[in-house]
């Protein structure tokens, strides 16, 4: 009976992955699972704020911070051109083009000082990496 459970266990949970894969895809999450990625913001100020949550993210997005110490206390401040790899994407209501939530994407930090770290940043922060000369180079955005 114990083999049985646990038969009947891996079948929920490659099920259940395969619901949460075809989730994401249908949510337009663009950049896959494992691809290289540079991160560069578009703003003023080139350096990426990665995030310990997403949900902290989003209402940084949304404006609700209370201070800067807030902030600091819960992001690493990635340079231009810290190269990460995809780890996760989140799902996106439907309702979320609407309501104009940004694109998340759970990054695992591959270079620079923060090698290692996990966290969440902007989509629009992400670019895809392309080798050149040796180096990590942004050669589109996500």
């Amino acid at each position: 009976m114990n083999g049985a459970l646990r038969g009947l266990a891996a079948a929920a949970a490659a099920l259940a992955a395969a619901f949460s894969l075809a989730a994401a895809e249908a949510a337009g999450c663009r950049g896959p699972h494992a691809d290289r990625v540079v991160l560069a913001s578009e703003a003023v100020d080139p350096d990426v704020f990665v995030w310990d949550s997403r949900d902290r993210l989003l209402t940084y997005a949304a404006g609700q911070w209370r201070d800067t110490r807030a902030i600091f206390a819960h992001t690493l401040l990635a340079e231009p051109g810290t190269q990460a790899v995809i780890v996760s994407c989140a799902e996106v209501s439907r309702s979320a083009p609407s309501s104009g939530q940004p694109g998340t994407i759970g990054v695992k930090v591959l270079s620079g000082r923060y090698r290692g770290r996990f966290g969440w940043v902007l989509q629009s922060d992400t670019h895809v990496a392309s080798r050149s000369a040796g180096h990590a180079a942004v050669s589109r955005r996500i």
